[in-house]
């Protein structure tokens, strides 16, 4: 193992150094609560040199707020990192834990969605390994849709939580 570290995500550059030097780390911390979203999302772009993400307001201020501390601080070694989420595994005593943190589509745990099928209300709870209906535990929004319908669907499309590529458009 050498003795250099390598960061998550894109590399450091001077840009990023010359244009937040000057400003204290708690100071621009303290600025994301006071930016719009327009205004998160350039600074997004700005320190991750790729376009933001459509995610809520509260995950972009906290994925920015590491990476302004990740970039000022430095970040965890590639190592260190796969300890981590080894024994985050082994706490959770799951394999598949990080496909259902990974999907930036997945709402917050606690969420309630609530979609009506053939005249019958259907709630699902997100929960922080899947989602729950009727009491019964799913992996996929996909698994809960097919039980409701009894067909293969995209689950997000069918709760509403992906539009049509038409409508895009």
């Amino acid at each position: 193992m050498s003795g250099t570290t390598k960061q998550a995500g894109p590399r450091w550059s001077p840009q990023h150094e010359s244009a937040t030097a000057d400003v204290p780390v708690l100071a621009r911390l303290a600025a994301l609560k006071r930016m719009s979203v327009k205004e998160l999302k350039a600074e997004w772009e700005a320190l991750f040199a790729e376009p933001a993400p459509n995610n809520s307001r509260g995950y972009l201020e906290l994925r920015l707020a590491w990476r302004i501390q990740e970039l000022s601080l430095g970040g965890l070694s590639r190592e260190t990192r796969k300890v981590l989420d080894l024994l985050a595994d082994e706490i959770d005593g799951k394999s598949d834990r990080k496909a259902i943190i990974a999907d930036p589509r997945n709402p917050v745990a606690g969420t309630r969605l609530v979609r009506e099928w053939e005249g019958v209300e259907h709630t699902v709870t997100v929960m922080k390994d899947g989602f729950d209906w009727q009491g019964r535990k799913f992996k996929s929004l996909s698994a809960v849709a097919k039980a409701i319908t009894g067909t293969q669907w995209n689950g997000y499309r069918f709760f509403g939580l992906r539009e049509r590529k038409q409508e895009r458009a």
